[in-house]
């Protein structure tokens, strides 16, 4: 499910530095049918994506290498990206140039010496990741060392998946300390099967350090948040933990009990950026709670789409004051969070500092 993208547009906020050298979800691949392509943005780069007609899956920058006309403009036969303006011929997942028609016998230029802008694509969770390298990294070869793409955690092997997904207008980073933010949701998420205002009580969480993020350890779910209490008809102690990664991954993990009776909910939420000044959300959720109850996933995406709706209604008004440029003020503890997602950004991009979260803390808040 795809939530509608409102104005304001973003273009008159501040850029914010990007992450390049890592995976991020591009398009759902159950809209990449054999011998289809699409167009999207990620980093401020055009992507065409496409499934070829043994299934793999292929992103080229949506660029022809001879006069810059975008592939997508051209064919796409299965099996090879052709160019419509001189019918440049293109191995989609490599981007070898494999025949160029205007080249007589007389010519010495080989094709296959040509490469189109390709990258790495690997289906995964029901998105087609692409890996964004570094400007100026060269071309990656199937022999190029990559991370492993991320993916949600899983306890059992029967489960249920739901996708949801928005456009947010503003740059990456206020969607990152949004999806982070401990303490909105008995304002942006009051609803009688969320949280209302007169639910609101003091949290202590324990953090701790990971190698490129943080996590909220191991605890009992907010007793304020109805969902969560529909895991107690299984009798088991509930517990989750949150985990934040660089460049923008949350992942949740609620357990019920261990081993294969026990039950679970898991998701991973991303912020991607398409532009400088502009990014999407992306939900991915899998679960074996409640498994053979009739309409749960399309419940499941009912209150999702709403909950994740209430975000983007947020973003949205926030652009609209944040076209003017205001100083953002970061208060502790319930924005010490951000803080340390700033610093673990600026660590990255510097490759210099400490990791700003060194010894496990406890933070307080009210929500």
């Amino acid at each position: 499910m795809r939530l509608r993208n409102d104005k304001p547009e973003a273009g008159n906020q501040p850029a914010t530095e990007l992450i390049f050298g890592e995976w991020y979800p591009a398009v759902r691949v159950d809209t990449l049918k054999p011998g289809k392509m699409t167009t999207t943005l990620l980093l401020g780069v055009p992507l065409v994506v496409g499934r070829k007609r043994d299934g793999s899956l292929f992103a080229m920058r949506d660029l022809c290498p001879h006069r810059g006309i975008p592939l997508s403009a051209g064919w796409f036969d299965g099996d090879t990206v052709q160019c419509r303006y001189h019918g440049w011929k293109f191995e989609p997942c490599s981007g070898q140039c494999t025949e160029i028609p205007s080249l007589t016998q007389l010519d010495t230029l080989q094709p296959t010496k040509i490469y189109a802008g390709a990258y790495p694509c690997r289906e995964g969770d029901g998105f087609a990741w692409v890996y964004v390298p570094e400007p100026g990294m060269g071309r990656i070869t199937t022999q190029t060392e990559l991370p492993p793409v991320p993916e949600v955690p899983k306890f059992s092997e029967r489960f249920r998946t739901a996708h949801l997904s928005a456009d947010l207008p503003c740059n990456v980073d206020h969607g990152i300390i949004g999806l982070m933010d401990p303490a909105h949701g008995p304002f942006v998420h009051r609803a009688w099967w969320w949280r209302s205002a007169a639910s609101i009580h003091e949290k202590t969480k324990r953090f701790e350090p990971l190698s490129d993020g943080f996590r909220m350890s191991s605890h009992a779910p907010s007793a304020n948040s109805a969902p969560y209490k529909l895991l107690g008809v299984y009798g088991e102690k509930i517990e989750t933990t949150i985990d934040f990664v660089l460049p923008n991954r949350r992942y949740e993990v609620i357990r019920a009990g261990e081993g294969e009776r026990g039950k679970w909910f898991a998701s991973l939420t991303t912020v991607t950026p398409v532009t400088p000044s502009s990014c999407r959300i992306d939900v991915v959720a899998c679960w074996n709670v409640f498994y053979n109850v009739p309409l749960v996933p399309q419940i499941a995406k009912f209150f999702g789409a709403k909950f994740v709706r209430q975000d983007q209604e947020t973003m949205i008004q926030q652009a609209e004051g944040l076209r003017f440029r205001p100083a953002m003020m970061l208060i502790d503890d319930a924005d010490k969070p951000a803080k340390w997602y700033f610093a673990l950004k600026q660590r990255r991009l510097t490759g210099q500092g400490e990791h700003p979260l060194q010894v496990p803390v406890e933070l307080h808040w009210r929500s």
